[in-house]
């Protein structure tokens, strides 16, 4: 899904059309400014041995967020916690600047001829380096080499590239820096005006907002290193890239590839392992043949050139690892536009349209996909497994640089998704999309989405009795970790989000985007988020960590918040809001939190900004940086109170610089509006 501003006509607020786009109007009546919070510098790292390999998850201590998130077999380590003699930038969580889109918000900065060293923490044979190289002058990417050794011996040369990165300006963006406004006619913050309503009009810096800075890149370094080895990633004196910045390197065991010697091997059909012919007619015949045998497909190592869809139906299809078989395509324009929309179509793995009763009994498996998108168009069906699959499976594929990892159009039913790892997406990593039912999303990596890394939208048809289980999702650059529009009897849980970056948070709850209403019931249970909690860029406040939104009805279900952990918020931890033109209109209700622990808020425990009520039990808090409760309510301020009540349950402890964060001056519905309070940066999260 994707997100755009709005526009003012005739004195009102307006949407422009939209597929499938995120509407975010603005507040105008609370549009004062707001400086952003946590605003770093960047320091000269000593360089000299680490003291030890600093393993994290997601930027934090493993300890802090164990049982939590994806079982990954690799390990992290942040660039900013190795020795370099680069510099380091960060922290910072000012939207469009480099060190706010890395992990942990922190990041090293390389010039021609410096390096960063990384302590392998256990044995490996292969490394994913996440980075950023700049632009090119005019847009369209640069590439420069980056030296890989190992104890001082030189492994590889990696070629990085900007291309499928650095997008500018406003939705759906652009890949041209100096591009003008794409739509003059919509509001924005930097002016906080229309620009070609404005007279005289306003001049805009160009780039304007330029964002999604990182790539990754995959290296099998050839030879087994232990622990305690150390890899050491340089740039060499002659790069065309002024500087590279590295974030963090994960490192791996990967095991020898997996055979299949009962199937029908896609190589007896014609296919091309070395990838200098398409081998898109060769899959479908070993597909046809597999059916008919009742065989699974098998995939040998290899890089297959895939330039079109592979629609898949009754079959299995197995590769040799995702780190061996690679199904890699090439964006390629349609003649004429396809009944979709679509103008582009390339390689992706498609159940059939559910409008023709879906794909059935599909289990896909040990491979990667790499696309070759570059460009937001909502309309094309560019993803890397898409369409309709019912009682079916996708597990241990890499999927990169298509427009959604996994997109899939409903109604649908029975589906398993588990231990895959999405990035660098131009839109979501996955979406359940109109009426997906009793499918469950567990033990996944999502990793620099241009959207909600995990959503469940329920447009037109509810989704129902699904499951976000166990996933880690990291830095998306746009939107929200984790998003459920609309359904009902649907689970989030265990899950680990960190770091989104702007226009949206870790988890949100919304009625917008034609949803279906919410209901029977919706579980948010044993997560925990992490550095979340963004600058709104059109409101021009900071969101929760979690946050409700009442855009287009009522938010009325049996919702149940228990056990998650919102640690180290840039703002708040919990927000209730309604968009200004809809405030006495749409209410929040029936949600209950219970068991939760809040460490670190920039401001308050819970922002209200809505009508509507939430209970309260055992909501532990510390390290709170402005009043516990910052009820607004819909901004009414009537003489009874404000317009959100909340509910005391018991054993609401701990606070911060102002006291316990549930006062009971503040209960039931005391008005405590501050628009825009000021921002505490909080301490670091430590154990509870």
């Amino acid at each position: 899904m994707s997100w755009y501003s709005t526009r003012a006509a005739a004195g009102r607020l307006d949407v422009p059309p939209r597929r499938p786009a995120r509407t975010v109007t603005a507040l105008v009546a609370v549009s004062a400014a707001l400086g952003l919070a946590l605003v770093g510098t960047d320091a000269m790292a000593a360089p000299g041995p680490a003291a030890g390999p600093a393993v994290t998850r997601a930027g934090l201590d493993p300890a802090l967020v164990a049982g939590r998130g994806a079982d990954v077999p690799f390990v992290e380590q942040e660039a900013e916690n190795a020795s370099t003699n680069g510099t380091v930038i960060g922290p910072d969580r000012t939207a469009y600047t480099l060190p706010s889109e890395a992990s942990g918000r922190s990041a090293v900065k390389l010039r021609p001829g410096q390096y960063v060293d990384f302590t392998l923490p256990r044995t490996a044979n292969a490394i994913t380096v996440r980075y950023s190289i700049p632009d090119s002058a005019h847009g369209g990417g640069i590439t420069a080499p980056l030296d890989v050794s190992v104890n001082g011996a030189r492994r590889a040369s990696m070629t990085l590239t900007s291309q499928y990165s650095w997008l500018y300006n406003q939705y759906p963006f652009s890949n041209d820096p100096q591009a003008d406004l794409l739509h003059p006619d919509w509001w924005i913050t930097e002016c906080q005006c229309v620009p070609n309503a404005t007279t005289p009009a306003p001049a805009v810096d160009k780039p304007f907002r330029p964002s999604h800075f990182y790539d990754e890149q995959r290296l099998k370094l050839g030879r087994t290193y232990r622990a305690g080895d150390t890899v050491r990633l340089s740039v060499p004196a002659r790069t065309p890239a002024a500087w590279t910045v590295i974030d963090l390197l994960d490192s791996e065991l990967v095991g020898a590839p997996k055979v299949v010697p009962v199937a029908a091997n896609v190589l007896a059909f014609g296919a091309d392992p070395l990838g200098r012919r398409d081998s898109a007619d060769a899959l479908d015949k070993a597909i046809a043949f597999a059916q008919r045998k009742h065989l699974k497909v098998y995939v040998p190592p290899g890089t297959y050139r895939v330039d079109r869809h592979i629609v898949v139906d009754d079959v299995t299809i197995v590769g040799a690892g995702s780190w061996y078989t690679v199904f890699k395509g090439r964006e390629v324009a349609l003649s004429t536009p396809a009944p979709d929309g679509s103008v582009h179509t390339g390689v992706g793995f498609y159940g059939k349209d559910a409008a023709d009763g879906g794909s059935s009994d599909v289990h896909l498996s040990g491979f990667a996909v790499e696309g070759d998108v570059r460009e937001r168009i909502d309309t094309d069906q560019v993803n890397a497994v898409g369409g309709a699959l019912n009682d079916s499976s996708v597990s241990g594929l890499y999927l990169h640089h298509t427009k959604v990892g996994l997109w899939f159009d409903g109604p649908m039913r029975g589906l398993r998704v588990t231990g895959n790892v999405i990035a660098d997406q131009i839109a979501d990593g996955l979406n359940f999309h109109t009426g997906v039912t009793d499918s469950t999303v567990s033990d996944n990596f999502v990793r620099n989405t241009g959207d909600d890394g995990l959503a469940m939208w329920s447009e037109k048809t509810g989704n129902a009795r699904n499951v976000f289980a166990r996933n880690t999702v990291q830095t998306p650059v746009l939107a929200n970790g984790i998003a459920i529009y609309g359904g009902t009897d649907n689970t989030v849980t265990g899950n680990l989000v960190a770091d989104p970056i702007r226009e949206g948070s870790a988890i949100q709850v919304g009625s917008r985007f034609g949803a279906e209403p919410f209901s029977g019931r919706l579980d948010i249970t044993d997560n925990t988020t992490v550095r979340a909690g963004t600058f709104e860029l059109n409101w021009r406040i900071g969101l929760g960590a979690i946050w409700f939104y009442a855009l287009e009805k009522d938010i009325d279900a049996d919702i149940r918040v228990t056990g998650d952990h919102f640690l180290d918020n840039t703002y708040n931890a919990i927000m209730f809001v309604s968009d200004f033109p809809v405030k006495d209109k749409y209410k929040i209700e029936g949600v209950h939190f219970k068991d939760i622990r809040v460490d670190g808020t920039g401001t308050s425990v819970l922002s209200a900004r809505a009508a509507g009520s939430a209970s309260f039990e055992n909501v532990d808090a510390r390290n709170v940086g402005a009043v516990g409760i910052n009820n607004c309510g819909s901004f009414n301020f009537p003489a009874t109170g404000s317009e959100f009540t909340v509910k005391d349950l018991g054993g609401n402890d701990g606070g911060g610089t102002t006291g316990p964060w549930l006062a009971p001056w503040e209960l039931p519905n005391t008005i405590t509006c501050d628009d825009r309070p000021a921002v505490v940066a909080p301490p670091a999260p430590g154990t509870w």
